[in-house]
């Protein structure tokens, strides 16, 4: 066990190095964290071995997956219905032409400018068509934009241009078994169950000390992330729709949101985003920097033709409009597992895999910058800071205690 505690106290005083950064140089904690493990994985693998930082561990593996489940559900929680009903053909509306735009552009990019044949071209057309919903929900959270209804938005239209690229690439290049029907119907009768189960089995055993809340939730996730796995398809999915279902339970309650937040940023996701980073393979940019150029390039430039003009369709001001393509440009998760795909699968060389992760994590970092130094609507920013008012919200404590109380009547 000496070496799983030596290997977690260097993990996790990576992510207290990312931390200090991010708080020293005003950036988002996650795009500290991605490039720490980026020159982590360059600075240890140089010196010491590749192998000293464990990514390939399995502990290390969950955690990351965990942290990637978790982050993705409380995005899900964070939306409003209002705001989805009330700006359902905006939010369509962005999230299709933010995966279309990229998916052509890119995918001819690769096709006639690096002279990729057309399967690879294809896959890193749908590599680049993500958004990361886990980076632009952890900006987000960190300036108190997922309160508002502009942050709202932003992350509904992310769910439809990720749940798109998930399509395409089932469509494309995984087969459709009798499993993924399984996968279907379980989840779409744990969708209908889900919105009338969980309300009152937290009112009957809620509100204790156990966090009987957090273990349900977790159970949840954990279980329809294995059927989604067991069918080929990818577990931060299911994550996603279990908290849009749940917006209206776990979203207002405050407490286990809260504590939901400490066990992912406090523990899970710098495994996520560190990890993230430390696939960044550096002596493959350095063999072929055009060809990442090209491919980030490609990616932010369709990003920009799709989505900026159709948020100014709907009215949205200059500024906001900019955020809002800079944001969608971000890439990651999805980014990351279409190319793990098409390298397992042999649809493209170990080569093009390094190069098209190096541009989907490039994606998460380059535009977020971007748009936080430049574009941030500070309008729209809560009045209090977002840690201040999170120690406000806590508001339903009485309500979740009061369960105990209901039982014994």
């Amino acid at each position: 066990m000496t070496h799983v505690w030596a290997l977690a106290a260097l993990w996790l005083g990576l992510a207290l190095v990312a931390t200090l950064l991010s708080i020293w140089l005003r950036i988002a904690t996650a795009l500290s964290e991605i490039v720490v493990g980026t020159i982590a994985q360059l600075i240890i693998g140089a010196i010491i071995g590749q192998a000293v930082l464990g990514t390939g561990e399995s502990w290390i593996t969950f955690l990351s997956g965990a942290g990637a489940i978790v982050l993705t559900f409380l995005a899900g929680a964070e939306l409003d219905p209002r705001v989805l009903e009330t700006k359902l053909k905006e939010v369509g509306a962005v999230g299709v032409v933010g995966f279309t735009a990229p998916f052509v552009g890119c995918a001819a990019a690769a096709f006639f400018l690096l002279h990729w044949e057309l399967r690879p071209s294809l896959l890193a057309g749908v590599a680049l068509s993500t958004t990361s919903v886990a980076v632009v929900y952890a900006v987000m959270l960190e300036f108190g934009l997922n309160r508002t209804d502009y942050g709202k938005t932003i992350l509904a239209a992310c769910f439809i241009n990720d749940l798109l690229t998930v399509l395409a690439l089932g469509l494309i290049f995984a087969p459709f078994t009798i499993k993924t029907l399984i996968f279907a119907g379980g989840s779409i009768a744990a969708f209908a169950v889900l919105p009338w189960l969980t309300p009152r089995f937290f009112r009957w055993y809620g509100g204790r000390p156990s966090e009987l809340e957090a273990k349900f939730l977790l159970l949840i996730l954990f279980g329809l992330g294995a059927l989604a796995a067991w069918a080929d398809s990818e577990a931060v999915l299911p994550a996603y729709l279990v908290g849009m279902v749940l917006a209206g339970t776990v979203g207002k309650d405050h407490v286990l949101v809260r504590r939901l937040r400490t066990l992912t940023f406090g523990l899970l996701t710098p495994f996520y985003f560190i990890r993230a980073g430390s696939f960044v393979a550096v002596p493959a940019l350095i063999a072929a920097p055009l060809a990442f150029v090209v491919l980030l390039g490609a990616k932010m430039a369709t990003k920009f033709v799709g989505v900026f003009p159709t948020t100014r369709f709907f009215k949205s001001p200059r500024r906001e409009s900019m955020y809002t393509t800079l944001l969608m440009s971000t890439g990651l998760t999805f980014g990351t597992i279409s190319s793990l795909f098409g390298l397992s699968h042999h649809v493209i060389s170990q080569a093009q895999y390094s190069l098209l992760v190096a541009a989907v994590i490039g994606s998460a970092v380059v535009p977020t910058l971007i748009a936080n130094a430049f574009y941030l609507p500070h309008h729209l920013l809560p009045a209090t800071e977002p840690d201040e008012d999170a120690e406000l919200e806590p508001v339903a404590e009485p309500a979740r205690g009061a369960a105990p109380a209901e039982e014994g009547v």
